[in-house]
């Protein structure tokens, strides 16, 4: 690659993890970015799981570390978005995704709609005893959008923390949640797309390297400015996606 594409790849990779490791939708960026260096779609899809698995590890560790997660629940659903993610890449080949958008532009609107009338996401909600119900709601919400994001990809952070903050869990508790299973489901799909031989290695490491650094200043900002800074930034990232989803289909 010449040094502009490299220099192009790493501003993404860094912006779209940051921004993923905050508030989610990072995707948007990166994903795009790719297609421009010239790749095949498919290509680029299993490039930008591979560089994302690499942001998505670090800002799993960072909300670990900060005592945001809770691990008991995790360890029950991160499984669970390993298999969902792997049957989506297997379901994307075989299957076009275009009969998803539709769909994905009314959830996210609702999503968005949700978000702007919930005015109590900053209160200490989190649910560390989950009733059975509402562990297997959680477990069937983990198959489900592990499966989406190998399949398809766009709104997952979003559906996710929507998920969790339904659940009880506090913005910033519901976030480091669905960091968790971010990685889950980007560590299978980047598997899995290797060993169809779909991924671009040298633009997947350059990209997952600056991703890297971007994850751990996103989760820190997350962690630190808490959810009078985050929420907006998640809103925000979620109309766009809504935006970009209605283009797609236009």
């Amino acid at each position: 690659m010449d040094m502009e594409v490299y220099i192009f790849v790493a501003v993404a990779g860094f912006v779209a993890s940051f921004i993923d490791a905050a508030a989610g939708g990072g995707g948007m960026i990166s994903l795009p970015a790719l297609l421009l260096t010239g790749i095949s779609p498919l290509h680029a899809l299993g490039t930008n799981k591979m560089a994302a698995v690499m942001g998505a590890c670090t800002s799993f560790i960072t909300f670990i570390r900060s005592g945001k997660m809770d691990v008991q629940l995790i360890k029950k659903l991160f499984p669970l978005s390993l298999i969902g993610s792997a049957l989506g890449v297997l379901a994307v080949q075989q299957v076009p995704s275009e009969f998803l958008r539709p769909l994905i532009v009314v959830l996210l609107v609702a999503v968005v709609l949700y978000s702007l009338l919930k005015k109590d996401w900053d209160r200490d909600t989190q649910s560390r005893k989950l009733t059975g119900r509402m562990l297997a709601l959680s477990m069937l919400v983990a198959l489900v959008m592990g499966f989406y994001d190998g399949f398809f990809g766009p709104g997952t952070g979003s559906f996710l923390l929507f998920a969790f903050l339904m659940l009880g869990f506090d913005f910033i508790g519901a976030t480091a949640n669905t960091k968790a299973l971010n990685f889950a489901s980007n560590l299978a799909a980047t598997v899995f797309f290797a060993a169809s031989g779909m991924i671009d290695y040298q633009m997947g490491i350059f990209m997952g390297i600056s991703m890297i650094f971007g994850a751990y200043c996103g989760a820190r900002f997350a962690i630190t400015k808490g959810v009078a800074y985050v929420r907006p930034m998640f809103i925000a990232v979620t109309t766009v996606l809504i935006g970009k989803q209605l283009m797609d289909l236009l």
